[in-house]
């Protein structure tokens, strides 16, 4: 109910954010399928981590899953192919992977260099007799990692 002197934002009054979506959505949603999307960011979580580190899903397109792998990898893959889409297709929940495209190269997953592990810090002696004062040895040890890691990034 508008009041007199308010002015009118919104012509033909307040529309439900869901529709709004469509529009919002769909220059993303032409650049990448939603399905697309989840495999590329689920991918350790629906092949494992060591088919995860020697590949890499590049796009899924029309059915067809390009997958980057390295060396005989593909070849495991093709024997693997059946279980492979089963598995995505059923965390997706519907039929989004049909057949699979290999291509030869390093994975960038398996490209990257891990970096060394950080030099330990001192944490301040207030700290640490807090958490020399907890009982248990498991929650001391996750309460030391944790200060640890505050302290790192000071």
């Amino acid at each position: 109910m508008a009041r007199d002197g308010d002015d009118k934002r919104f012509l033909g009054g307040p529309r439900p954010l869901g529709a709004l979506m469509p529009a919002l959505t769909r220059p993303a949603f032409k650049r990448k399928s939603p399905a697309g999307a989840q495999i590329m960011a689920d991918w350790p979580e629906l092949v494992g981590p060591a088919l995860a580190a020697v590949t890499q899903p590049l796009r899924l397109t029309s059915g067809t899953l390009t997958l980057a792998c390295a060396g005989p990898v593909a070849m495991e893959l093709q024997h693997l192919a059946p279980q492979l889409a089963g598995r995505i297709n059923a965390a997706l929940g519907r039929a989004a992977v049909e057949r699979f495209r290999f291509v030869q190269q390093t994975p960038a997953a398996a490209a990257v260099r891990k970096r060394p592990a950080p030099k330990p810090v001192a944490l301040p002696q207030r700290v640490e007799s807090a958490i020399e004062s907890v009982g248990s040895p498991e929650l001391r040890e996750a309460l030391e990692r944790l200060g640890r890691g505050v302290y790192r990034t000071r």
